[in-house]
């Protein structure tokens, strides 16, 4: 599933401010919808931390990566402080396969079929947290490569979402609809034609983009609690 030679360009609300919906450089963009679970722990997550079915650290970093990280067990991953970082998917047990994202491969991650049933409801949500010294954001979002309703190519989606380190408490975002779903402008008219949850067509590759402007650590959460999503765009 993974696609070596696609580089593609690439959010619960927080406590004390919402997480912004952005587009590369757009900051002005309406809130995200608010999907499942508010936080309810100090933390500002949505549960305890070790009921998390998994957790790691995505770390941005000024020089791209030269060791092989392939199947290091790390539970971290590494991408660009600036710029744009393919994470590659793949379905299966949550694990991360290939730690670096800084180089031309880009990094691969494996979890399991958020809605193996084709409901619209996934079975676990994904929660960002971002920790550290004040300063840097992140824009990320999904996209798929293949073919989708007779047009083939790579399709970015239109829900993308802004995750930030502001000064005070660390902020936390559900980001579930924008990393489980891939909102698919099928004719180019600007709107979403499509909704496509991860992994549901077999024969389409899928990966996060991951555009970083400074944000150095970025703690995804994936709990067990359902997102409502919606099958319809």
């Amino acid at each position: 599933m993974r696609n070596p030679t696609t580089h593609l360009s690439f959010g619960i609300l927080t406590v004390a401010a919402a997480g912004l919906v952005a587009c590369s450089n757009d900051t002005t963009s309406p809130a995200p919808t608010r999907l499942a679970n508010p936080p309810s722990f100090g933390t500002g997550l949505p549960g305890n931390p070790s009921t998390a079915l998994y957790k790691f650290n995505m770390i941005g970093v000024d020089n791209p990566k030269t060791a092989d990280m392939t199947g290091d067990n790390g539970k971290r991953m590494f991408v660009n402080l600036q710029g744009h970082t393919t994470i590659n998917l793949q379905p299966g047990d949550f694990d991360i396969i290939d730690a670096n994202g800084t180089d031309q491969n880009g990094a691969l991650f494996q979890l399991p079929d958020p809605d193996p049933n084709n409901t619209g409801t996934t079975t676990y949500g994904v929660f960002v947290r971002t920790v550290g010294t004040p300063g840097g954001k992140a824009n990320l979002t999904s996209c798929v490569t293949g073919t989708v309703d007779g047009t083939t190519g790579t399709f970015c989606s239109l829900d993308t979402i802004q995750v930030s380190r502001k000064a005070g408490k660390p902020q936390v975002t559900n980001v579930s609809k924008e990393l489980l779903t891939t909102c698919v402008d099928v004719d180019g008219d600007g709107t979403c034609d499509k909704r496509i949850f991860l992994f549901d067509d077999a024969t389409l590759d899928y990966a996060w983009s991951y555009d970083n402007n400074g944000l150095r650590i970025a703690q995804f959460y994936f709990f067990p609690i359902p997102q409502p999503i919606g099958l319809n765009p």
